[in-house]
């Protein structure tokens, strides 16, 4: 039985990663400052730690026996409202940054067979995202580097850390840079959720012909990516012999506007928009997905339609039971 490690299994993708493993066959501990918010983790081993601290990394590494690969999505995270606020920069860069150095240099010590690393569209130059229409978010245009978040650079630096020990202590590493995955079970209230749920709720807690607010004109462009295509996409590079870093991410670019038509579409409702002032990110973004269609034969086949359904409804369910 494949005994695997999820650093970050109390967040989103964590849990319903856990969930995809456990329905694998295998054996999954999960580490987390918090258990997931929403339902129980199907983790054979919870344990609720500190990554930052170096005890706690040696502890979920090497005890009970051998992890044979390791997960890591655990990382100082949030919506907009979050990141670019610029308010938690030290936060994001520090605590994601001893995370990502304890793990891959514990990793290393203890024989692990494969890591996987979770990385971010936002490590790609705002330079060439500032077009709503034609953003660049191929692989290679990375360099020169130019995030328009401390969280961008953090990633960046972070990719490199782990190609640097695949290099110089052959580790295996995969590596992705996700694009805005969302769905079911992922935080939806509170600053650090993402532009699906924002929207969701929104839409949700408006009266059909209300108004919500959404933060300047609508017209940045994004993709999203629902989680079950993510998932599959994770676990086809794991189980590859690619290395990355490769996009995971949808290519259906919409408006933020054409996400509220889409959750309105959803909920059945007629909705205006307020535009006020806001924390924006990038003004284009869209997931180049040429390389790994032509290096994995992975394609996104979730619409958005149907993803913002499944996240609406259960949005929607949690604030009837709120």
């Amino acid at each position: 039985m494949k005994r695997v490690l999820v650093c970050g299994a109390g967040g989103f993708i964590g849990h319903h990663l856990v969930s995809h493993l456990k329905s694998l066959g295998y054996w999954v501990r999960g580490v987390d400052l918090k258990h997931p918010e929403f339902e129980a983790s199907q983790a054979d081993d919870f344990i609720i730690g500190d990554l930052r601290l170096l005890d706690v990394v040696q502890q979920v590494i090497n005890s009970g026996g051998i992890i044979d690969e390791i997960f890591q999505l655990a990382a100082d995270m949030g919506g907009a409202g979050y990141i670019f606020t610029g308010d938690h920069d030290s936060n994001v860069m520090h605590n994601s940054g001893m995370i990502n150095l304890n793990i891959i240099d514990e990793a290393t010590k203890a024989n692990v067979k494969k890591i996987f690393y979770s990385s971010s569209a936002c490590i790609y130059p705002e330079y060439n995202q500032l077009d709503p229409d034609n953003p660049k978010c191929s692989e290679d245009s990375a360099y020169p580097a130019a995030p328009d978040s401390e969280y961008g650079w953090e990633k960046l630096f972070s990719e490199r850390l782990y190609l640097a020990y695949h290099r110089n202590h052959n580790i295996p590493v995969r590596i992705a840079r996700f694009h805005n995955i969302y769905g079911p079970l992922g935080t939806w209230q509170g600053g650090r959720e993402k532009a699906p749920a924002a929207i969701c709720r929104k839409v949700a807690e408006a009266d059909d012909g209300g108004t919500i607010d959404v933060w300047g004109d609508g017209q940045q462009t994004r993709s999203f990516l629902y989680i079950d295509a993510c998932i599959d996409s994770v676990m086809r590079l794991m189980n590859s012999d690619l290395i990355g870093p490769y996009n995971i991410g949808s290519d259906e670019m919409v408006t933020i506007n054409q996400l509220v038509e889409t959750a309105a579409n959803v909920a059945n409702k007629s909705i205006r928009i307020n535009h006020i002032d806001g924390p924006l990110g990038v003004r284009g973004r869209n997931s180049d997905n040429e390389l790994i269609l032509k290096d994995l034969g992975w394609a996104p086949n979730f619409p958005l339609h149907d993803g913002i359904n499944h996240t609406y409804h259960w949005i929607q369910s949690q604030i009837n039971n709120h």
